[in-house]
């Protein structure tokens, strides 16, 4: 190593350390790409453990059965309209608490973050008594088969009736990122994913005095995790080292904060309830071509679930310095951080790009021996992997879009790519011109390269700089 180099090597040692520990959280002022990095080491972890436990929770419960891994298909399939509200209520947490700390306005960023998790609760309570209660019904309604129902239900019951410690979750970390903090973000999801990781064998196929769950365990593992992860949080944010910090007396309701946050959000819940449903819709088709292909199709989400959520946390890091950037009135800057974000994505993406398409046999035969699921998750890596580079921006322009406040842009784009031309262009390809799973996959790619280019072009436009918060 040359001393240049040892160099460089040392600083940027140095700046992953501020990075975990979250020594730093101004990012209006000082070197773009430090910033960055700064944001998006943290951030890139965070979600790096959120699809190591999707990983790991995939592997274990493909050991009990193909139904179980399908059950998780369909399950999640419907979650993710769960995910859809918590992710549109986190982008206007993150949103409105990132613009207050770029105007130095804490107290404001302090009334905001209550209202958010006040909002998350209210949300999370609704939905999971519907789940508790109608878990068989809507695996039956996801066209799932009898004996699948029957096995599987106790996760669908378990996993949308605790949705509470998802929403929270999700909610929380999203304050901490809009502050700065993202750091704290990262080590509870370090905390939650690695209790997961830990507890999902104990309760899938039992361990001393703890009877075997099978697929439900995975559910109770699930929850315990996250749940002990919000306390974390909520102890943080409470007692903690966090920017925002909560008293007794912040739980009261601010209706002006919550109705700016629920106006704020509703682009955000469209925007994702759109791309959600779409996902439904295709997972429903998919279960037309049976178990095995679906189980196939699911395994091959969660491999590339590992790589999407380093690709996000680069992302999210885009979405918190717009925020902070427009507070403090500096929108070149805020822009400026896009387009260095997303290059540094798309060098990420196309590496994993290239192993995907020349491994994913090998990669989905680490989940299953099935022949069947084997070839048809290989499939889906393939094809899915080839629009990488295009989801590298698009991922990053749509979470700056977000980082802005602006989320009805990020909406009008998804409408156009998922429910015009994704929905229509699956059915037709895999139904009406016989392509069965293959057209699933091609509409998934063309749809997610059509977002990144509309979503680019506006971008250029820059109306995003005008909105206010």
């Amino acid at each position: 190593m040359t001393h240049q180099n040892k160099i460089t090597f040392n600083k940027l040692y140095r700046y992953f350390i501020i990075a975990i520990t979250g020594k730093e959280t101004e990012f209006t002022t000082g070197s773009i790409r430090k910033a960055v990095f700064m944001l998006s080491i943290p951030m890139i972890l965070e979600m790096m453990m959120e699809s190591i436990f999707a990983i790991v929770d995939i592997a274990y419960v493909s050991r009990v059965s193909v139904n179980a891994v399908a059950t998780i298909g369909l399950t999640e399939s419907v979650i993710t309209l769960v995910y859809a509200i918590a992710i549109g209520l986190s982008m206007a947490a993150t949103a409105v608490v990132a613009r207050r700390v770029g105007e130095k306005d804490l107290k404001g960023a302090r009334q905001a973050a209550m209202q958010a998790i006040l909002l998350g609760i209210a949300v999370a309570v609704s939905i999971g008594v519907v789940g508790f209660l109608y878990s068989k019904e809507i695996l039956a309604l996801m066209g799932g088969e009898p004996d699948l129902i029957a096995e599987g239900y106790g996760y669908t019951k378990l996993l949308i009736g605790g949705n509470i410690t998802i929403v929270l979750l999700f909610l929380i970390n999203a304050i901490f990122r809009g502050a700065g903090d993202a750091s704290v973000a990262m080590w509870t999801l370090v905390l939650s994913n690695g209790l997961n990781i830990i507890l999902d064998p104990v309760f899938i196929f039992g361990w001393g005095p703890i009877p075997e769950f099978g697929v439900m365990g995975a559910a109770i593992a699930t929850n315990i995790g996250r749940g002990t992860a919000v306390v974390f949080q909520l102890g943080i944010l409470f007692f903690g080292w966090s920017r925002i910090k909560l008293a007794v007396s912040d739980i009261v309701l601010r209706t002006g904060v919550m109705l700016n946050l629920i106006k704020v959000s509703l682009g955000g819940i469209a925007q994702f309830l759109i791309g959600t449903s779409s996902w439904v819709f295709l997972m429903r088709l998919m279960s037309e071509f049976g178990s095995e292909v679906l189980a196939g199709y699911t395994i091959a989400i969660r491999v590339m679930m590992f790589t999407f959520m380093p690709a996000w946390g680069m992302s999210n890091a885009a979405a918190t310095l717009v925020g902070q950037n427009l507070g403090a009135k500096q929108p070149e800057r805020a822009e400026k951080s896009v387009w260095i974000t997303g290059k540094y994505n798309a060098y990420f993406m196309l590496a994993v790009s290239l192993i995907y398409l020349f491994f994913a046999p090998e990669i989905i035969g680490l989940f299953s021996n099935v022949t069947s699921v084997v070839e048809n998750g290989a499939l889906c890596l393939q094809v899915v992997a080839a629009g990488y580079i295009f989801y590298a921006y698009g991922m990053v322009v749509s979470q700056a879009f977000n980082g802005a406040g602006d989320t009805k842009t990020p909406t009008k784009i998804n409408l156009i790519a998922f429910w015009a031309f994704q929905l229509p262009f699956a059915y037709l390809a895999a139904i009406t011109f016989e392509l069965g799973a293959l057209g699933v996959f091609l509409a998934i790619t063309l749809a997610e390269v059509m977002l990144s280019v509309i979503a680019i072009i506006w971008f250029r436009k820059g109306y995003w700089k005008k909105v206010q918060v």
